[in-house]
């Protein structure tokens, strides 16, 4: 059985979900509440594969809410996806993928130290953060969305904002191996980190986001956008391909410009419909079928039993691994969104 973390995207979010699925206690409670609330399993999941293999597999809400973060409740958000671990665990689920904000919080708060929750030790190997089948997809997306818009990568300039992130390294490792794109525009706000990844790919140029955009025919975005940062979209080429893999997707609704092509990234489409609710409640637009590439990579473990945590620390995507769970994903019948 495979299991999905995830959690909604803001405090007014969830206490209209609570009422849909059917917890009007929660459903009018303030961040105190939804800080003390704790994980629930709230959906069953029947996923069937284009090979006909069919498997099992269970939601579990963590409870967490951005506003969290934001109001520096550090140790409230920390406790929310430990225990939401042990619940998935608890419940005897093989692979578990961390969704959304779980595995940013994990690393970067090196939760690894905490193997203890409560009577429960964690076993690690059950959860994957699916960041490798996100960065598959992502670059899936870049090659043939880029294509659909008549951009021909070998003469492309490509900006990779949050280059040094765990998906943004592994984006770039693969567009320089895997692709002739002529220029790639390194942004981060880690210098150090920023100049280690240039040196292992003997390439890319390291650039403010102001300065880099102008000169990008396509822009993957895997950074969390800065407060008071706005993309003016009149300064972009035209066409530009703007991938949007941050979390929650918010790019398109701030950039609307004819020449500029927003691409919500890191979302799959599957070739049947999945038995579940959750996609609606997230606002898929076509929930039977669309999901987080990181939720899918749980999926794919599952139906291949490969019960080990694929995608685990910073910075150790390959592209070996990429074109792994690349072929196990064209296998079981998911592509890339291109709309």
């Amino acid at each position: 059985m495979f299991g999905l973390i995830g959690h909604l995207t803001s405090l007014e979010h969830a206490q209209a979900v609570a009422q849909e699925l059917g917890y009007p206690e929660y459903a009018d409670q303030g961040l105190d509440f939804w800080c003390s609330a704790p994980p629930q399993i709230v959906d069953t999941i029947i996923v069937t594969s284009v090979t006909g293999q069919q498997i099992e597999g269970r939601y579990v809400e963590s409870c967490f809410l951005p506003e969290m973060l934001a109001s520096r409740r550090i140790k409230a958000a920390t406790r929310k996806i430990l225990n939401a671990m042990a619940h998935a665990q608890k419940h005897g689920i093989n692979i578990t993928a961390l969704g959304g904000f779980s595995s940013i919080i994990f690393e970067n708060f090196k939760l690894d130290q905490f193997s203890q929750v409560r009577n429960i030790k964690l076993e690690f190997e059950r959860f994957t953060t699916g960041n490798t089948h996100t960065a598959y997809i992502i670059c899936k997306q870049v090659e043939e969305a880029s294509k659909q818009l008549g951009i021909d990568l070998s003469k492309a300039t490509i900006a990779i904002c949050g280059a040094t992130g765990d998906i943004g390294s592994a984006v770039t490792r693969w567009l320089d191996a895997k692709t002739d794109v002529q220029e790639l525009l390194l942004i981060a706000r880690d210098q150090e980190r920023l100049k280690e990844l240039q040196g292992e790919l003997g390439r890319g140029k390291i650039m403010g986001l102001t300065e880099a955009l102008p000169l990008a025919d396509v822009v993957v975005w895997v950074a969390s956008m800065p407060k008071g940062v706005e993309i003016e979209p009149t300064t972009l080429k035209q066409p530009c391909l703007l991938i949007d893999g941050g979390y929650p997707k918010n790019l398109a609704t701030k950039i609307q410009h004819p020449g500029v092509h927003v691409l919500n990234g890191g979302i799959v489409e599957h070739s049947l419909d999945i038995d579940w609710k959750i996609m609606k409640i997230v606002n898929m637009d076509v929930p039977a079928r669309q999901l987080f590439a990181c939720f899918a990579e749980s999926m794919l473990l599952e139906f291949e039993k490969l019960y080990t945590n694929f995608s685990w620390g910073r910075n150790q995507i390959t592209v070996d691994k990429m074109e792994q769970i690349g072929r196990v994903s064209v296998k079981h019948g998911f592509r890339p969104l291109l709309v």
